[in-house]
């Protein structure tokens, strides 16, 4: 830190942000003098870092260990060069729960900051917009034509959910899907949000429209606040500036996302293809529902149109039942090997459908309708040109697969994949010629980037670690047994039985909250069932992740409950933050290794295979131990926290890459554990 200091204070008149930094961050400067914040120094390393990155246009790649204060270290300088040089920053996180922490949480410290120091007081009036995907947005334009069509499109009790709708519409003030209590039904949102052409500047006012209102916030915000599903879902779409123009979604722009380790596997999601059985019949039942006779065709269509949606209907189920029957009839997922693997029986149909919609198109003389029918036009095509894709296989850049999705496995799903998301990265991200920062507080694998880089396309970029400045050392103790059974080699299943009596034992030994971190579903609702009566009876509240509640209102409830103990799995490893004795303990049921069966994981190790390397080292441990460390990261939040972690896979001990997983505990010094020595090793707080 001192030595990249010292190699950048000359160039304070070249950079001039970067000297601003180094009076805010550095010791006694204006945060610990005008806020009472304490010194940190990695902090000051990293905002000097992306002050110098900002002022350069030039990537950064920053792992920021707990505590370190990483929002704060690249929202500040992000904000001062937004005003300083009229340019628009985007931060992207995780998720939207997240999102809201940045906006309400850290950007109301910089606030405080700027208004509290005379010095930087002309930053504190800087403007920060909110973006979510625009079919959470009322369209108020859409929703009068639903009125004026309810009787052509919507049943009785659908109605009744759009007469909520309206009555909600009169008095909110963003025109967000998640403020109505309780949420209208998927069909009758799908008709009144802001997710069509029909909402445009040319038919919707910015004064009175949810989405063209926020639209215009967005192009005056210094700072932009998106998740990265919508990040990668708009550069996927070709939401961005021209080729020639520098930016990532807006002219001249710049960027930060946190929460990067995250970013290569959503980017992956969102930029292949999800075609879903359940999809196409939503998006035909709006242009006509045999049963109901409703729909946009059933005041403007023809008793042909309704035979030409009744056709399509039948044609879908009769392909949609080939899958199931010949790919899915056994398993939930198969990976589709080669191309033409079935008829496109639906081609025609969607093809006829389309020509139809822009007949009708053409002849309307309500711009409404027009813009609806068109929009639809656009929808039926994208399926169906999407749909030739998977069935063709025509990318062989990428990874095909079936899946069988929903409560009932009712939900047959079509899907593709990048195999290397790295160039698609590599092109949106790092070739944009303006400043990129990607940071976390787990990135590193031994230490080092290399691998992190490689996989989002950054080789050859500057990369830096500020670790942590926690005494794990003395506020961390780490468990690990040494005589838990190998899980099946063919199979992977558990021995559930030794699994559930030492979580018996170490959650309830524990006075303060546990969380037991799961690698999937059913052990952990195996385990749940066995052991909610001994729970019960200790009078220790106890959460299970997938029981109807979400993961917020589930976190919240763990949280205020001081001793509850938590199953979850998925996105629990990640994202959790519980300081105090709430969380006092973390269980790592098992090594989080991924499934080497799924399609996409198959595909790319066959990828690297074929490209001379070795798949378990280059893919799979390098994606566990990033887990790993994340799952562990949920426990020390501030340096007042203290706790266990306790690690119920013997094979970190026993197998020779358990030295990987070993090398990135934050505690250096743990204790073995067995059915034998664990009332005297373990303790009881």
């Amino acid at each position: 830190m001192i030595a990249f200091k010292e190699s950048i204070k000359p160039f304070g008149e070249r950079f001039p942000l970067v000297s601003v930094i180094e009076k805010i961050f550095s010791n006694d400067g204006f945060l610990e003098t005008n806020l009472n914040m304490e010194h940190r120094p990695e902090q000051e390393h990293m905002a000097l870092s992306t002050a110098y990155s900002l002022e350069n246009n030039s990537p950064l790649v920053f792992e920021a260990g707990t505590g370190v204060g990483k929002s704060l270290a690249y929202l500040i300088p992000s904000i001062i060069h937004s005003i300083e040089k009229k340019r628009q920053g985007v931060v992207s996180t995780q998720t939207i729960s997240l999102q809201d922490q940045i906006k309400n949480k850290d950007l109301a410290i910089c606030r405080k900051l700027f208004t509290d120091s005379k010095e930087l007081q002309k930053y504190k009036d800087f403007k920060t917009a909110m973006m979510v995907g625009r079919a959470n947005y009322l369209c108020p334009n859409r929703l009068r034509h639903a009125i004026n069509s309810k009787i052509e499109l919507f049943q009785s009790p659908q109605q009744s959910d759009l007469e909520q709708i309206n009555d909600w519409a009169n008095s909110t003030e963003h025109g967000l899907l998640e403020e109505i209590i309780p949420s209208p039904s998927i069909e009758v949102w799908d008709w009144v949000n802001a997710d069509s052409s029909t909402c445009n500047p040319r038919t919707c006012n910015p004064e009175t429209c949810y989405y063209q209102k926020a639209k215009s916030k967005v192009k005056e915000a210094n700072i932009i606040i998106v998740n990265h599903s919508l990040l990668f879902t708009l550069i996927g779409i070709g939401s961005t500036p021209a080729t020639d123009v520098p930016g990532i979604l807006f002219a001249n722009d710049f960027a930060v996302l946190d929460e990067a380790h995250r970013a290569p596997a959503i980017a992956t999601e969102r930029m292949g293809i999800s075609l879903s059985s359940i999809g196409l019949d939503r998006l035909l039942v709006r242009l006509y529902n045999p049963k109901s006779k409703k729909g946009l065709f059933v005041k403007h269509g023809t008793s042909k149109d309704f035979n030409l949606i009744n056709k399509t209907f039948n044609t879908a189920k009769k392909f949609f039942g080939h899958i199931e029957q010949n790919q899915l009839s056994s398993q939930d997922i198969y990976r589709l090997i080669n191309p033409d693997w079935t008829d496109a029986i639906l081609n025609r149909s969607l093809m006829d459908i389309e020509k139809r919609l822009d007949e009708l198109s053409q002849d309307s003389e309500n711009s409404n309708i027009k813009f609806e029918y068109q929009d639809f036009k656009m929808r039926v095509g994208s399926y169906r040109r999407s749909l030739n894709e998977c069935i063709e296989m025509s990318d062989n850049k990428c990874v095909y697969w079936l899946e069988k999705t929903g409560r009932h496995k009712q939900n047959i799903v079509l899907r593709s994949a990048p195999l290397d998301i790295s160039p698609y990265l590599k092109e949106c991200l790092f070739k944009r010629q303006t400043s990129v920062l990607m940071t976390s507080a787990t990135l590193f694998e031994n230490k080092n980037l290399e691998k992190f880089l490689k996989k989002v396309g950054a080789v050859g970029q500057s990369a830096e670690i500020a670790d942590s400045p926690f005494d794990f050392e003395n506020k961390m103790k780490i468990f690990i047994t040494t005589d838990m059974p190998v899980p099946n080699r063919s199979t992977g299943k558990i021995e559930i039985g030794y699994l559930t009596d030492m979580i018996r034992f170490c959650s309830l030994r524990i006075k303060g909250g546990s969380l037991v971190l799961f690698t999937n579903f059913k052990d952990m609702h195996t385990v749940a069932k066995e052991l909610k009566e001994d729970f019960d009876k200790a009078r220790r509240p106890f959460f299970v992740q997938g029981l109807g509640v979400s993961r917020t209102d589930i976190t919240r409830k763990f949280r205020e409950a001081g001793n509850g103990i938590l199953f979850g799995t998925d996105s629990f490893w990640t994202g959790v933050d519980i300081p105090g004795p709430s969380l006092s303990q973390v269980i790592i049921t098992r090594l989080p290794f991924e499934n080497p069966s799924h399609p996409i994981a198959e595909a790319r190790s066959e990828w690297i295979k074929n490209s001379g390397g070795n798949p378990f080292y280059e893919m799979t441990l390098s994606d566990a131990i990033l887990r790993f460390r994340q799952g562990i990261g949920r426990l020390i939040r501030n340096k007042s926290d203290s706790g266990f972690v306790t690690i119920l896979d013997s094979r970190i001990i026993n197998k020779e890459y358990g030295k990987n997983f070993l090398s990135v505990l934050p505690n250096k010094r743990w204790d073995l554990i067995n059915l034998s020595n664990r009332v005297e090793k373990f303790p009881k707080n």
